[in-house]
């Protein structure tokens, strides 16, 4: 039986999602979330509120986001960004979302035995 997905549904309802986040995340636990739902569908969620509610958006979407992130549209929505002890202007902010992206690409290619 498959599930209806809907955005704005409790993340917890997505049984099948596998939930992840940067590694560079803050461990105050203050992160942003995102998982492939069956379909294709990418799902975000607010990890200090797991059971709250997804936003799922298409691939296109997501794509699109991205595409905004690395080439700076959205740089004026923070001033800097705090990576450990590093803080980035947010010129370098774009970049550090690359290098993120393509962290994940190389987890995902790479299957290692848990």
């Amino acid at each position: 039986m498959n599930m209806q997905v809907r955005n704005g549904m409790p993340a917890g309802q997505l049984t099948a999602a596998r939930w992840r986040k940067s590694r560079v995340s803050n461990p105050n636990g203050s992160c942003v979330e995102v998982a492939e739902l069956p379909g294709g569908a990418i799902a975000v969620r607010n990890s200090r509120d797991p059971s709250g509610p997804a936003l799922v958006y298409t691939r296109a979407e997501i794509s699109a986001f991205m595409q905004g992130i690395k080439d700076g549209e959205f740089d004026n929505l923070i001033s800097r960004l705090r990576i450990g002890n590093r803080e980035l202007r947010h010129d370098r902010a774009a970049a550090a979302v690359i290098s993120w992206e393509c962290a994940h690409r190389r987890d995902e290619s790479s299957a290692r035995p848990e």
